[in-house]
């Protein structure tokens, strides 16, 4: 089968789906668009787990996705998937004017540079912090906040800039502790306390930014690499006879260490 012919499979399937299936045929934009975050995420995980054979699930899934939507865009009468693929070919060709113009770009700086230039000048966008959703992840928000502000020469020339700001932050953080009150579980927190986490956690986003570290896919490789090594570290310890959950913190550091060794 070739890739047209795939395409338009899946395009039949899709208008099949919204005709005879009770469920498709009561979604919207609202509805669906929760799913295509999800599937989004779920092509992430797979791709950072190198899991191939999940990837090109997930992609397909993503698809299916873009055809859903873009189906509804037709129903409306604003838009179809053609209009889709073509808006989106035309909009990748402008913003490659270095591959498809004589434009100089030999670097991959150069050209993110050059595609925020092209995205003011020649489409219209106003103000510096253009086109940033506020449904992102806060992580990913924080990053793309910052990459509009370099846009504009507003950054530190090195990582000096931002590594020496963690410490600041971390220090303004530690007496904004010193200074609070413990909280009791499910409460409020103190505001400086809520504050300057904030300012830490945005600060170490520049440090990840400028080291071309994604942060949000960083965040989620160390959760799962923690999540792996707490459930191995109470495997471990019940076939050692032990109750994971009765074990003192020293006791479960042990068998977590000996879960990163086995995970290595």
């Amino acid at each position: 089968m070739s890739l047209a012919e795939a395409l338009l499979d899946l395009h039949d399937l899709t208008r099949q789906l919204r005709r005879e299936c009770p469920w498709d045929r009561e979604q919207t934009e609202r509805t669906i668009v929760p799913h295509t975050v999800e599937e989004a995420y779920e092509v992430a995980d797979a791709a950072l787990a190198g899991d191939h054979d999940a990837l090109r699930g997930e992609l397909g899934d993503l698809l299916f996705q873009v055809y859903f939507l873009s189906l509804l865009l037709e129903e409306r009468g604003e838009g179809d998937l053609e209009s889709v693929a073509r808006e989106v070919h035309e909009k990748l060709v402008r913003r490659h004017p270095h591959v498809f113009g004589d434009a100089d770009a030999r670097t991959a700086g150069r050209v993110r540079e050059r595609w925020e230039a092209l995205k003011t000048e020649q489409e219209g966008r106003v103000g510096i912090f253009h086109d940033v959703p506020e449904a992102l992840p806060a992580l990913l928000q924080a990053r793309k906040v910052q990459r509009r502000a370099a846009a504009v020469g507003y950054d530190w020339p090195d990582l000096t800039g931002p590594r020496a700001k963690v410490r600041e932050e971390l220090d303004e953080l530690e007496s904004a502790i010193a200074a609070a009150d413990a909280p009791a579980p499910e409460t409020e927190p103190d505001a400086a306390v809520f504050h300057e986490l904030g300012d830490l956690l945005f600060t170490v986003v520049n440090v990840a930014r400028r080291l071309n570290v994604d942060p949000e896919l960083a965040l989620r490789a160390t959760t799962r690499r923690f999540r792996e090594r707490v459930e191995l570290a109470a495997e471990l310890a019940d076939t050692a006879g032990d109750d994971w959950r009765r074990l003192d913190l020293d006791a479960q550091d042990a068998y977590y260490d000996r879960a990163k060794e086995n995970l290595a």
